[in-house]
């Protein structure tokens, strides 16, 4: 993932600001600045606090100098939650920050707490952006680059299955990548990423809704028994199901265009567009609107409207593959 900072990349610099809300890449900010500060001087003194622990005067007291000229790592995290006098005294540190000491400030970036944002800016702080990422793209490319760091080659159809696989969770797709880097010689594929992860509970049950909205019955039954049996929740495969078809139904009422307009317009990412393209041919309105009363008959069902969730969700796979079907596949 791409990392934006200012002119100083040097993270023993005296601040550095760590900007977003993405929880991994803060706290490698934070283990960057120390690893560095510790390579320097192992016997650096690292400081951790929340807003709670620096209270006025905390900070002056942190950074008086020592009779030891001692490297220090000051941390605070949530910077945007201090307290308007502690916001005080980080912004008159920041004029003239102590040597040996390097201030590491995490702050969410938002309106709360931006006049500290702006003074660490003006006062030329080391800048990191972590942002949350929101988008399948920007997960995508935060797994190449994972694979990047490590030494690592994986096909883009092995980084798109582990994406897929694992979800929108950084730690737990930074996990799956060394994971797979430990374990697995060679080029990473899909095949390999498909042996470790495709018992996940978000992937199996979208591999039940895709069988399905492309007509493939016999299939669709096949994975939706094996995921049951691995301990899938039901709801979710409701849930999988009808993203499934009101996809089609979206794409299908939509304007003819690029997928990355057509992704803007329907909010979906220009993968999945292509994905339903081809998922969707052939399929009418009328299939559409069928396929969707038995996918929210199958949803009252396991959500405590009947004696059977197996078998209402039986029923829900093959009326969505039967519509398929039907609409000429």
């Amino acid at each position: 993932m791409a990392t934006r900072r200012n002119s100083t990349d040097d993270p023993l610099a005296p601040v550095t600001l760590a900007v977003g809300q993405e929880d991994l890449l803060l706290d490698r900010a934070v283990q960057h600045v120390v690893a560095a500060a510790r390579a320097a001087d192992s016997d650096t003194d690292v400081r951790d606090l929340t807003p709670d622990q620096l209270q006025p005067g905390t900070l002056a007291e942190l950074t008086s100098p020592s009779l030891f000229a001692e490297r220090k790592v000051v941390i605070v995290r949530n910077a945007q939650d201090l307290s308007a006098d502690t916001v005080k005294d980080v912004k008159a540190y920041l004029g003239a920050p102590a040597e040996e000491i390097t201030l590491v400030l995490l702050h969410a970036g938002g309106a709360k707490g931006k006049s500290l944002l702006d003074a660490a800016r003006k006062a030329g702080a080391r800048e990191v952006a972590c942002p949350k990422t929101t988008k399948p793209a920007e997960r995508l490319s935060f797994v190449r680059s994972e694979f990047r760091a490590l030494g690592r080659s994986a096909t883009p159809e092995a980084c798109q299955a582990l994406v897929d696989s694992i979800g929108s969770d950084l730690r737990e797709l930074a996990s799956a990548v060394s994971q797979l880097v430990a374990d697995v010689e060679g080029t990473i594929d899909e095949a390999v990423v498909g042996r470790y992860y495709t018992g996940r509970a978000e992937a199996s049950s979208f591999t039940v809704a895709d069988r399905a909205v492309e007509g493939r019955a016999a299939e669709a039954l096949e994975a939706l028994r094996w995921s049951l049996s691995t301990g899938v929740a039901p709801v979710l495969i409701t849930s999988a199901l009808a993203q499934g078809v009101r996809a089609i139904g979206k794409l299908s009422s939509a304007r003819g265009g690029r997928p990355a307009d057509l992704a803007r317009e329907l909010g979906m990412p220009p993968w999945k567009i292509d994905r339903v393209r081809q998922q969707m041919r052939g399929w009418t309105p009328d299939g559409v609107a069928t396929a969707l009363m038995a996918v929210a008959a199958a949803d009252a069902g396991v959500k405590g409207g009947g004696d059977d969730p197996e078998y209402a969700l039986e029923k829900a796979v093959v009326a969505v593959a039967r519509a398929a079907r039907s609409a000429g596949r």
